[in-house]
């Protein structure tokens, strides 16, 4: 069965609680299987920055979904939590990203993997390698590996062991 991780993210209402209602939604699917998750961090805003902070976490799956089969599910469980996307980076009651599926690599125009900039960002290196270190990029590298590499100077704390 693929294994794939899951960044999610939220800075609207309760943070949180939208995670974890996101993650008893993504859990109930049939054909999905969570079998990790990470510490939630709350984390200072990227690109438009005149937002409250954001709540993030990563999950690891097992699913039977290919892919786009599996954006679907997550765009559907976006969508029904109240998602709106206005603004580029914007406030969101939640987002969930594909980060990694094994070792694929995808590139459409609905869909990439690994996520673009993942390795960029400490707020989604961190909790990945906290709950799958060893998990590799497509290339090789590892979280751990990519996490020591990160040069990303916006602020994030612990503030909730596992959800």
């Amino acid at each position: 069965m693929p294994r794939a991780y899951i960044g999610l993210g939220s800075n609207m209402g309760n943070p949180v609680l939208n995670l974890e209602t996101a993650l008893k939604r993504i859990d109930g699917i049939e054909g999905i299987r969570i079998t990790a998750t990470s510490s939630v961090y709350e984390t200072e805003p990227v690109g438009y920055e005149e937002q409250a902070w954001f709540h993030n976490c990563v999950a690891e799956i097992d699913t039977l979904f290919s892919p786009e089969e599996l954006l679907c599910k997550l765009q559907e469980i976006e969508n029904e939590l109240g998602r709106v996307r206005l603004i580029r980076w914007g406030p969101r009651t939640i987002d969930l990203d594909i980060l990694l599926y094994d070792r694929a690599v995808i590139n459409t125009e609905r869909l990439i993997i690994p996520h673009p900039r993942m390795a960029e960002r400490a707020f989604v290196m961190v909790p990945l390698a906290e709950i799958a270190p060893d998990a590799e990029f497509p290339d090789g590298r590892t979280a751990a590996q990519v996490t020591e590499l990160i040069n990303d100077n916006k602020k994030f704390t612990c503030i909730h062991r596992k959800l």
